[in-house]
Parts: structure tokens; C-alpha cells; sequence
């Protein structure tokens, strides 16, 4: 357990800081370089708490093993983190990306996703001591983990403008699973699409808005090309 929470620390501080550094990143147009910004700064806002609400759960359930709290307050605690967590998850939602980052950004989101479900889990398995609770937990940890690292690594290819994994001495895509998650990834931005381009009732309000939404699908279709393994 302290190595999956050590893990789980340094992964999290890992990513703060390299994604801080798109903050100083040169963009060549003025309002595109004023939009990377703030983008910059709120991504890193999330990654930050996300890892702060990491290291709290994991710090209560310590306090609670050596007696300093009870139970019933970890317990409470728990639903808190759980409610908060899903409210940190809500603001990757709320970011404007450039576009050469939203896949990165989609990617980090279903990374938490996975450490929620993986939390949730964990709970289960304090309150119940169901073995195969835990067991569920340790697996989202991993897919968790493989999320954030193929984010990194999406993140810098567009950072640098290398769309491959062709270098070695930085990055080593995740052996496994791949496939299913680059999919997922394609269809999660094709949904995002849809909402962005779509009324209410399904439908486009101008031939432009659906010449926009026809780009922004094959735009997603071309990054799940360049992805699948």
C-alpha cells in the first residue's frame, strides 16, 4: 500500500510540474499565446489538487490506523473526498484547450476518472473488507497510470509537434491496452464535437457550424490513426 501511494505521489508531482511548463510555452499568435496561458494555469490547477486530494486520502487512512480518528470520521471523510474528487474531474470539462492539446487534456481527465473509481473502490474494501473490492482498486490505479502517462506523452508530442513515440530517451508508450483507450480517447472527443458544433435537437444552425463539427470529427479520426498501436 505505502508503494502504491508513493507511486501515486510522485506520478502526480510528476505531472504538476510538467505540465507548469506549458505556461511558459511561445505560441506565435498573440491571442493564441494569451489563450495557452490560461489554459496553462488552470490545467496545472487541477493536476495540482488532484494530486493534494491524493495525498489526503491516503493521510487519513494512516490517522486512522495509528487511532487518531475514528472510524466514523474516516468514513465521512471518504464521502467528502468522493464529492470533491468528482467536482475536480468536472474542470477538465470547463478548460479551453488549443487544439493541439485537447486530446492530452481528454487523456489526463480519464486518468482521474480512473483514480475515482479506484478510490471508490478502496473504500469499499475498508468498510466491507471485500478482497475483490481491493483488487478492483489496485486495477484502476494501472489503468489510471497508463492514462496519465499516454497524456504526457500526447502532451509533449504536441508540445514539441512530434505526433509519435519515437523517442525512446523521454517516453515509452504503455505496452498494454492501448487500442481500447485510443479508441475511447477518439470517441470521447468525437462527443465533445458534437456538443460543440449541435443544438439541442441534434442539428447544425448554419452549413458552417457543420463544415466546423465534419473537421472536428476527422480531426479525431485522424488522431486515432496516428494512436493506435
Amino acid at each position: 500500500m505505502k508503494k502504491k501511494k508513493i507511486q501515486n505521489i510522485i506520478i502526480g508531482i510528476t505531472v504538476i510540474l510538467i505540465i507548469g511548463s506549458i505556461i511558459a510555452y511561445n505560441y506565435s499568435v498573440e491571442q493564441t499565446k494569451q489563450k495557452g496561458l490560461q489554459f496553462g494555469i488552470e490545467l496545472n490547477q487541477i493536476q495540482e489538487d488532484v494530486n493534494q486530494l491524493q495525498l489526503k486520502f491516503y493521510s487519513e487512512k494512516n490517522r486512522w490506523e495509528e487511532g487518531d480518528i475514528s472510524k466514523e470520521r474516516l468514513f465521512d471523510f471518504y464521502e467528502k473526498h468522493l464529492t470533491k474528487f468528482k467536482e475536480t474531474i468536472f474542470r477538465y470539462d470547463e478548460l479551453t484547450p488549443p487544439e493541439l492539446f485537447k486530446s492530452s487534456v481528454e487523456l489526463l481527465k480519464l486518468s482521474s476518472e480512473s483514480q475515482l473509481k479506484s478510490d471508490s473502490e478502496f473504500i469499499e474494501w475498508i468498510i466491507t473488507g471485500d478482497e475483490s473490492a481491493k483488487v478492483r482498486s489496485d486495477t484502476q490505479i494501472q489503468e489510471a497510470l497508463e492514462y496519465e502517462m499516454l497524456g504526457l506523452v500526447e502532451f509533449y508530442s504536441a508540445k514539441t509537434g512530434v505526433k509519435n513515440y519515437e523517442e525512446p530517451e523521454k517516453f515509452e508508450a504503455p505496452p498494454t491496452g492501448l487500442t481500447q483507450k485510443v479508441i475511447q480517447v477518439s470517441e470521447n472527443m468525437k462527443s465533445q464535437c458534437d456538443k460543440e458544433f449541435k443544438n439541442e435537437l441534434g442539428e447544425f444552425d448554419s452549413d458552417k457550424i457543420e463544415v466546423d463539427w465534419f473537421n472536428c470529427i476527422n480531426e479525431a479520426e485522424k488522431w486515432k490513426t496516428e494512436h493506435l498501436p
